[in-house]
């Protein structure tokens, strides 16, 4: 039987980090190009609240799903990155879908009309805490959902980070890893 201080800890193979790296992309990817092809504009009113709240259900489940995958996986450390990249572009179409509906709903909730691309753009803004300033929430609305949405990435920088980077420590120490 092996100790923590007999494992050596080895990098994952490339391989491994290149099929991380290309499932990141791709999920990525498909996550952006559904905002965009994806019939929204269907989503009014009541439905819109619905789908959101859907939304934000499929995307806890898929965190608590990514959390358990990081504490079982060879390569916790690589495994965490993965879900984060998986993860926050996920949230952040929540986020845009949400902002282009309301714009749709209610043109007067920004301050100009919102197309899914400026959407996107408010939402990495806002994400980013850069705020540029060129688009605002103005109705009361608007500015709730802004207002969540500065709460849950202080919550995903914050409990998140933190959930993923014990996931990887409890994954490291089940495998006799040192916690590095």
């Amino acid at each position: 039987m092996t100790t923590p201080s007999d494992t050596i800890l080895e990098p994952p193979p490339y391989r491994d980090l290149a099929g991380a790296l290309a499932r990141v992309l791709i999920s990525a990817t498909v996550v952006v190009a559904a905002y965009f092809v994806l019939p929204l504009d269907r989503l009014n009113g009541a439905r819109s609240v619905v789908a959101l709240v859907l939304a934000v259900v499929l995307f806890t489940l898929l965190a608590v799903i990514e959390v358990r995958t990081i504490v079982a996986a060879e390569f916790p450390g690589l495994r965490a990155l993965e879900a984060l990249g998986v993860l926050v572009p996920l949230l952040l179409v929540i986020f845009a879908a949400s902002y282009y509906l309301m714009g749709v709903d209610d043109p007067a909730a920004f301050s100009e009309p919102m197309s899914r691309l400026d959407a996107l753009y408010f939402t990495l803004t806002t994400f980013a805490t850069v705020g540029f300033g060129d688009i605002t929430s103005v109705s009361p609305p608007a500015r709730t959902v802004t207002t969540i949405q500065m709460v849950v990435n202080l919550l995903v920088i914050g409990i998140g980070l933190r959930v993923v980077l014990g996931a990887v420590s409890f994954g490291r120490r089940r495998g006799h890893l040192p916690d590095v």
